[in-house]
C-alpha cells in the first residue's frame, strides 16, 4: 500500500480484509466447534520439561529433545541469555534453566551459545542469584543446598483460616504450585539424573540474595527472621512427628482432590510438574493412576512441530473460543454466526455447576457457575472467562436454537457473588488482597495474590450492563467507583492480564460505555486523549512488557502490533470515536499489515502472566482481535448498530 493508504482506510478493501480474516479464523475452528491456539511462554517451561524428564529418570525421547534444543537456541537473546519475552532483556533465572536444559540435552559447554550464556550468568552473580523457583530446581539436582531456599513447612496447610499466612490467602496458582512443593522441600529428594549432568560452572563466589525489588525492607527482614527460626526447627527436628505426618497427608489429599484428570493440577505446568515429582517422592510407581495421569497432563502441553518443539504453560480453549465467537458475531454473516453458535454450544456444557472450588473458602453459600480458562479446571473457574462467555451467549441467544438462559443466569450469579469489598473482581477469588504476603521470601516473583484488577472488573461490569443492570445499583456503583478510582493521571488504566495500559484502557472504556457513562464524560475523554497521544506515526499502537516496570514513568514508544492496535481501536470506538482520524489511521494500519492468509504477524508477547516475571504470547490474539476491530468499524460506519454488542 502507498503512504496515503496508511493515513486512511480503503473502504473498497474493508470487506476483503474482513473476509480474509474471517476465512482464516473459520479454518482454525476444530470439528467440535471450539478454537484453541498455541499459548507460548518463555524458555523456562520447555527447559523445566527437559529437567523433569531427567529428574524422574525416564528414557528421554532424543528427537523431542533435539527439537526443544532447536527452539531454545532460536529464542536466545543477543545479550547471551534468555529473556522473559520476545526481544526482552537478559533474565538470569530463565537463562540458568535454559543453559541447564541444553547441557542436559547434550550441548557442549564450549559451544559459542553456551559460553555466552555462562559468561552472562556469572557476570550477574551466578546461578545462586536466581529466583526462588529456579533455586528449588537447582536444589532438586543437588546443585545448591536447600538452605538457600526459603523454608515453607508443610504444617502451613493445617493452620486456621484466621492465621496471617494461610493458603487460602494466596492466589490459586500459588496454592497449587506450593502444596506439592511443601512435600518436596520437607523430604529434599535428589533427581535421578541418569547421565550425571551438573552445572557447577554456573556458580561463582557466594552471593547474598536480598529482598526482591517489590518487597519492603521491614517486612522482608521480619519474614527473613521467621525463616531463620524455621530452618533451625527443621535442622533440629523440632516438629512433632505426628504433626508432620498429618501435614504431609493433608498436602497429598489437597493435590489428589484437585488432580483434575489429564488437565492436571490447577491446569498449569508448574503445579502439574510439582505434583508428578511429589508422587514420585512418595513412592508412587510410574503406572499408579494418580502419578500416571499427572504425568500425562504435562505431556499434553507439548507443541511438537516439524523442526522444533516447546511446552506450553497451559492451554486456553475457553478464552480462545469465547473471543473468537465474539469476533465472528461482530462480522454478522450467516456463516460466521453459525460458526460462533457451534463454539458457544461447545462452551455451554463446560460450565462448572457442581464443584465448589477454592473460591468457596470465602463464599461458602455461593452456587458454582463459572467457566475455566482451560478445558477443565473445576476447582478454579475464572471470572474473566465467565464474563466473556456470558456476554457471547447473551449476544447470540436470539440467533440460536438452543436456550442459553440457564447458563447465563448461573454465570451472572456466580460472578456477582465473587465481587470484592472494594467493588472490583479478581480473576479467581474474592478479596485475595493481603498485600503483606508478597513480602515473604517465597514471593520474590511478586505474584502471590489475586487482587481485583481493572481488566477483569471491566469485563464483569460489561457483562452486568449487557444484562440490564442499572448504573445506579449498589453493586454497579461500587464497581464503577473502583474502575474510575484506578484511572491514572495520564488517562490510562493498568492492564494486569494483557500488555498493558492499552489493554487496561480498552477494557475500562468498553465497561464505561456499556454502563452508560457517555462518550463526553471526563474519564472517557482523558482516556481517548491518551490513546491518541501514544499512537505510532504508522497508525498502529504498540507497548512492550517493560511497561510493567516498577519505575514506570509513562508510555514508551514500541513497534505497532496487531492485537494492541485492535484493542486501542475497540477502546476508541467504545468512546464514540469511530469517525476520528486516529481510528481511521489504525484501521488503515491493520489493512496494510494483513498478510495473504488473512492474518497478522505478531511474535511479540502481549499477554500477561505475572508482571515482571512471566509473560504470554497468545497465538490467537493476532487472529481474532484485528478481525473484531475491522468488523466493528464497518458496522459503526454503516450504522449497523444492531451488530454492536453492549459490553465488549
Amino acid at each position: 500500500m502507498t503512504a496515503a493508504a496508511l493515513r486512511d482506510p480503503v473502504p473498497d478493501l474493508l470487506d476483503a480484509s474482513i473476509g480474509k480474516a474471517t476465512a482464516a479464523l473459520l479454518q482454525a475452528q476444530r470439528p467440535d466447534g471450539h478454537w484453541v491456539f498455541e499459548l507460548e511462554a518463555d524458555c523456562t517451561i520447555p527447559s523445566e520439561y527437559v529437567l523433569l524428564v531427567h529428574y524422574l529418570g525416564e528414557a528421554a525421547d532424543p528427537e523431542l529433545e533435539r527439537k526443544i534444543g532447536v527452539y531454545l537456541r532460536r529464542i536466545q537473546g543477543e545479550h547471551g541469555g534468555w529473556p522473559l519475552f520476545h526481544g526482552g532483556a537478559f533474565d538470569i533465572s530463565a537463562t540458568v534453566k535454559a543453559y541447564f536444559a541444553l547441557k542436559m540435552i547434550g550441548d557442549d559447554i564450549a559451544a559459542p551459545h553456551m559460553v555466552r550464556a555462562r559468561e552472562a550468568i556469572l557476570a550477574r552473580g551466578g546461578a545462586a542469584a536466581s529466583n526462588v523457583f529456579t533455586r528449588i530446581q537447582l536444589a532438586l539436582y543437588g546443585e545448591l543446598s536447600w538452605d538457600a531456599i526459603p523454608t515453607m513447612p508443610p504444617e502451613i496447610i493445617l493452620l486456621p483460616r484466621w492465621f496471617p499466612i494461610h493458603l487460602s490467602r494466596m492466589s490459586y496458582w500459588a496454592r497449587t504450585v506450593i502444596v506439592p512443593l511443601l512435600v518436596l522441600q520437607t523430604r529434599q529428594p535428589r533427581a535421578v539424573n541418569q547421565h550425571g549432568v551438573h552445572v557447577p560452572e554456573l556458580f561463582g563466589p557466594p552471593v547474598k540474595v536480598g529482598p526482591a525489588s517489590h518487597q519492603k525492607r521491614a517486612w522482608a527482614a521480619f519474614f527473613g527472621a521467621i525463616d531463620v527460626v524455621l530452618k533451625f526447627a527443621d535442622r533440629n527436628r523440632l516438629w512433632p512427628n505426628k504433626l508432620r505426618a498429618r501435614a504431609l497427608k493433608a498436602c497429598l489429599d489437597f493435590v489428589t482432590e484437585r488432580l483434575n484428570g489429564e488437565d492436571g493440577l490447577g491446569a498449569i505446568y508448574p503445579a502439574m510438574a510439582n505434583s508428578v515429582m511429589m508422587f514420585a517422592e512418595l513412592g508412587y510407581a510410574a503406572d499408579h493412576p494418580h502419578r500416571a495421569i499427572a504425568r500425562q497432563s504435562v505431556e499434553n502441553l507439548l507443541v511438537v512441530k516439524d523442526d522444533e518443539a516447546y511446552c506450553q504453560p497451559c492451554v486456553s480453549p475457553i478464552w480462545d473460543t469465547a473471543l473468537a465467537a465474539h469476533a465472528l458475531l461482530e462480522v454478522g454473516e450467516p456463516q460466521t454466526e453459525a460458526a460462533a453458535l457451534a463454539g458457544l454450544d461447545w462452551l455451554v456444557p463446560r460450565q462448572e455447576l457442581t464443584v465448589k472450588g477454592d473460591w468457596a473458602e470465602r463464599k461458602p453459600d455461593l452456587r458454582p457457575g463459572g467457566w475455566a480458562f482451560q478445558y477443565n479446571n473445576a476447582h478454579y473457574p475464572d471470572l474473566d472467562d465467565t464474563a466473556v462467555v456470558v456476554m457471547a451467549l447473551d449476544r447470540a441467544a436470539p440467533l440460536g436454537a438452543k436456550p442459553y438462559a440457564e447458563a447465563i443466569d448461573r454465570g451472572v450469579e456466580w460472578t456477582v457473588g465473587l465481587q470484592s469489598r472494594n467493588g472490583g473482581w479478581g480473576a479467581f477469588d474474592a478479596d485475595n488482597s493481603d498485600d503483606y504476603l508478597n513480602n515473604i521470601p517465597f514471593a520474590d516473583h511478586g505474584a502471590l495474590l489475586d487482587p481485583p484488577t481493572v481488566d477483569v472488573s471491566a469485563r464483569c461490569i460489561s457483562m452486568l450492563a449487557q444484562r440490564g443492570e442499572p448504573k445506579d445499583s449498589p453493586r454497579m456503583q461500587a464497581a464503577l467507583g473502583y474502575i474510575l478510582g484506578d484511572q491514572l493521571a495520564d488517562g490510562s488504566w493498568f492492564g494486569r492480564w494483557g500488555v498493558n495500559y492499552i489493554y487496561g484502557t480498552w477494557s475500562a472504556l468498553c465497561a464505561l460505555n456499556a454502563a452508560g457513562l457517555g462518550a463526553e464524560a471526563e474519564p472517557m475523554r482523558r482516556a481517548v486523549t491518551w490513546l491518541e497521544t501514544i499512537q505510532n506515526p504508522d497508525g498502529g499502537w504498540g507497548e512492550d512488557c517493560d511497561s510493567y516496570a516498577l519505575d514506570y514513568a509513562g508510555h514508551r514508544p514500541a513497534a505497532s502490533r496487531a492485537s494492541q492496535t485492535a484493542w486501542a481501536l475497540l477502546g476508541l470506538m467504545a468512546a464514540g470515536e469511530a469517525d476520528s482520524a486516529a481510528v481511521a489511521r489504525g484501521i488503515a494500519w491493520l489493512q496494510a499489515n494483513q498478510d495473504d492468509h488473512g492474518e497478522w504477524a505478531e511474535e511479540d508477547y502481549t499477554g500477561g502472566g505475572f508482571p515482571r516475571v512471566f509473560y504470554l504470547r497468545y497465538h490467537g490474539y493476532r487472529r481474532y482481535f484485528p478481525l473484531w476491530a475491522l468488523a466493528r468499524y464497518r458496522n459503526l460506519k454503516t450504522s449497523n448498530s444492531a451488530r454492536v454488542p453492549f459490553g465488549m
